[in-house]
């Protein structure tokens, strides 16, 4: 109970801080929230008004404590530069964010962690130098323009994918957005059709950040691998005659199964948080693309909502990803 409530705690602290580092900050922006909303044009009566009404006029301090006051019962306020409150908003965007980060993710690990056990077990095989030179290669590579160029090719040239956003324009509204993720409601309501539609759209951005994800799963993966491999109790295993693969699925890889769940857990949140410049390329309608909107237009409802956000998501997968150590490894228990 004293290590449950002790874990509560710190994540409580975790989250305040982010908040109040990212207000603070915020505050010495150089961006007038009320500008933003009035226009430079507006009179000072106007502009006295709704800076105001936006609560400006209180000390820094008060402020922060009303919106921390707003925060914990739910409500984020209004956004400035939507016009909506912010919990609507982040209900519209963040499933579409959720679609494209699980579409990478499972790229990512799909691909990147078989690579990465390839490339460990023939180390120094051409194999293991494409293995690498692939992994560079995703971490060198800048999203964007590998956005662009995807585009171009595939896209504007050869038309084996659909363009940005998440549907064509006929298919939009045509199903009930029962989850937010367009291909599980297709599927759900059994519109095959606006299915194959918003798969063509979510398949070249979805792999742009799976590419990225299996570059660095890869990595790990292959890394953990030769550790591994070059144990005693490896080497004594393959003296006794086990096989080559025998070895390394049921000693090896079992092994680096926990620290593997803190990799993949690491990607998938970056992901979640990280696809700004991916959600700009392909006009995707997500969280990435929301936060940098009202990150530009100074609105802090906004801001501080996602920041919110981010900090929920890492700390819930780091949680998840230490129930999943005891299962794993009972060791940790």
């Amino acid at each position: 109970m004293l290590a449950a409530a002790w874990q509560v705690g710190s994540v409580a602290v975790t989250l305040f801080g982010l908040l109040a580092i990212t207000f603070f900050m915020g505050r010495l922006l150089p961006i007038d929230p009320v500008i933003s909303i009035v226009g430079e044009q507006a009179d000072k009566a106007t502009y006295d008004m709704v800076y105001h009404r936006l609560g400006l006029d209180k000390p820094l301090a008060m402020q922060f404590l009303l919106f921390v006051g707003d925060m914990l019962s739910g409500e984020f306020g209004d956004a400035l530069f939507t016009g909506n409150k912010v919990a609507v908003d982040l209900g519209r965007v963040f499933p579409a964010t959720i679609e494209l980060a699980t579409f990478a993710i499972i790229i990512g690990v799909g691909v990147g962690v078989p690579l990465g056990v390839l490339a460990a077990v023939y180390r120094g095989s051409l194999l293991d130098h494409v293995a690498r030179f692939v992994g560079l290669l995703g971490y060198s590579s800048p999203t964007f323009w590998l956005g662009l160029m995807g585009l171009i090719v595939f896209y504007a040239t050869l038309r084996w994918v659909g363009g940005p956003g998440r549907l064509d324009v006929a298919f939009i509204d045509s199903i009930e957005p029962r989850t937010g993720l367009i291909l599980l409601d297709a599927a759900l309501e059994g519109e095959w059709e606006v299915f194959a539609n918003a798969f063509g759209h979510i398949v070249l951005p979805g792999s742009i950040l799976g590419y990225a994800s299996l570059a660095y799963i890869s990595r790990m993966t292959r890394s953990f691998m030769l550790e591994q491999l070059g144990q005693d109790y490896i080497i004594a295993a393959r003296a006794k005659g086990m096989s080559r693969w025998r070895v390394v699925r049921r000693h090896a890889f079992r092994n680096i199964r926990v620290q593997l769940l803190t990799v993949i857990a690491l990607a998938y949140a970056f992901l979640l948080e990280g696809a700004v410049l991916t959600e700009t390329v392909f006009a995707w309608p997500g969280f990435g693309r929301y936060l940098t909107s009202g990150l530009l237009a100074g609105d802090m409802n906004a801001v501080l909502a996602c920041v919110l956000i981010i900090g929920i998501i890492f700390v819930s997968l780091n949680l998840i990803a230490d129930a999943l150590y005891r299962l794993l490894d009972p060791r940790t228990r």
